[in-house]
């Protein structure tokens, strides 16, 4: 099977990608470009995705792969993507309105009123997503309230993934991953809630059939086909909304938390059980459908290396990056555990927890700010690693650890001690894709099975044990 590829169409916010991968998990090849938002005419500062910047530029990337690719048979295609965002089309597949990007503002309000409609802790009890104003439900509650007409002549709602696999096998689907995005699902029930729909005015058959990770849409189009620079079409594996995919790709079993580890830090799990009730409690709180089926995924999140940026743009200005950086941990190094009576409290996005620093002396330095930092940080982790544990009801020896965070050892260390587990830190970057791939060959009989894959794709990983 090793001369056998998958080709993942990974549509990012930043980058758009075309990604080759064998049936061992090896990257053969990858092509990228740039992704960006555009302005809507209707408001300078409102966002919008481009259907067919972002379809052209996957095409582009895609026949970019293909003199790399002689020696391989490409046999299936599966899209992955950022989630909530889409769009109301009609009949013949048009878009109705431009796709309101997740970057857009124009939807704040609607959350911050949502009460009018639903209560918003009922709302989060019933479909798990924590209230974000980029969610589904007020995208279509903004459109209803300023577009009602559309959702009138409108023959369907797709969600991005679901857009793009329309261009590709010209069949209307949504994609499950992206529905548990929305804010829209029974997230227990894994159907679209008619209590939440009846709430907000909409009928649930705006909604194509709802199709599992794994499962065939349909096969490329012969045009598809040959905009992608594919020699014949193959079939097209509905995968989906990303972090799902990054979750398995990272070889997380159910009940091992993981932590996503950049700007923002995501701790979450791959569970049998949550707690919605009490989610709403928890500022930042989440839950959504596990890449697979009967499992769900919560998961918080908190500012992390943003954070760790403010301390460097207040304390190293001048200094070049990244070089910085490892400056940056060497002085924390010689800092002593407690950073000698300074704290760093609160949360910079949370007003109300008033943060700020505790202990200042006349020794203190720059060092012991950004060191007190990472110690807060990784407090915070110990702290939401409880609470996940407490809402999903398991317990946990490691934490998998993806992402850029976790190239900064003294930060990996300090997270080992604060929360007495071994961190388990995978060495390869591709968690998405990789996870991506894993459910296509599954869905064309390369593997009987996800758990079969995960164990046929290869893993390297790191570990850090508590030094106390």
């Amino acid at each position: 099977m090793d001369n056998e590829v998958i080709i993942v169409l990974d549509c990012g916010a930043t980058n758009l990608r075309a990604i080759a991968v064998n049936a061992s998990g090896r990257i053969v090849a990858k092509q990228t470009a740039a992704n960006q938002t555009e302005s809507d005419s209707q408001h300078s500062q409102w966002h919008i995705w481009s259907l067919e910047n972002i379809m052209n530029q996957l095409n582009q990337c895609a026949r970019a792969l293909m003199p790399q690719l002689s020696d391989y048979q490409v046999v299936a295609l599966t899209v992955t993507t950022f989630g909530v965002d889409g769009t109301l089309i009609d009949a013949k597949g048009n878009l109705l309105h431009p796709i309101i990007s997740w970057k857009c503002p124009r939807t704040i309000e609607v959350m911050e009123s949502i009460d009018k409609y639903i209560d918003a802790k009922r709302l989060q009890s019933i479909s798990g997503v924590g209230s974000f104003s980029f969610n589904t439900i007020y995208k279509l509650i903004w459109l209803k309230e300023n577009h009602p007409e559309l959702i009138d002549k409108a023959h369907a709602w797709l969600f991005i993934s679901s857009l793009i696999n329309y261009r590709l096998t010209g069949v209307t689907s949504t994609d499950r991953t992206m529905a548990g995005t929305s804010q829209l699902l029974d997230i227990h029930q894994e159907q679209f809630s008619q209590e939440i729909l009846d709430a907000i005015g909409l009928n649930a058959d705006l909604f194509p059939p709802m199709v599992q990770a794994s499962e065939p849409i349909g096969v490329l189009r012969e045009k598809a086909a040959r905009e992608l620079g594919l020699k014949k079409p193959v079939p097209v594996i509905s995968t989906g909304h990303d972090t799902q995919f990054a979750l398995i790709g990272s070889g997380a079993q159910p009940n091992q938390p993981v932590l996503s580890s950049g700007t923002w830090e995501i701790l979450m799990a791959r569970t049998t059980a949550i707690d919605t009730q009490s989610l709403s409690n928890y500022p930042g709180s989440t839950c959504e459908l596990d890449a697979c089926s009967g499992l769900f995924t919560p998961g918080l999140q908190w500012l992390a290396s943003g954070t760790l940026e403010w301390v460097r743009e207040l304390f190293w200005p001048k200094e070049a990056k990244p070089d910085v950086y490892q400056q940056m941990i060497e002085a924390a190094r010689q800092v002593p555990a407690g950073c000698e009576g300074l704290q760093m409290q609160g949360s910079l996005l949370n007003p109300a927890s008033h943060p700020g620093w505790q202990g200042l002396a006349l020794n203190t330095q720059r060092a012991h700010f950004y060191r007190a930092a990472l110690e807060h940080l990784a407090q915070t982790l110990s702290d939401n690693l409880l609470t996940l544990e407490a809402i999903a009801h398991f317990k946990s020896e490691q934490i998998l650890m993806v992402g850029g965070g976790t190239r900064n050892p003294l930060w990996n260390q300090l997270k080992a001690n604060a929360t007495g587990k071994t961190l388990k830190i995978l060495d390869e970057p591709e968690t998405t894709v990789l996870g991506a791939a894993m459910f296509a060959f599954a869905g064309i009989k390369r593997y009987d099975s996800i758990a079969q894959a995960q164990a046929g794709f290869e893993h390297h990983y790191h570990y850090i044990q508590p030094s106390h």
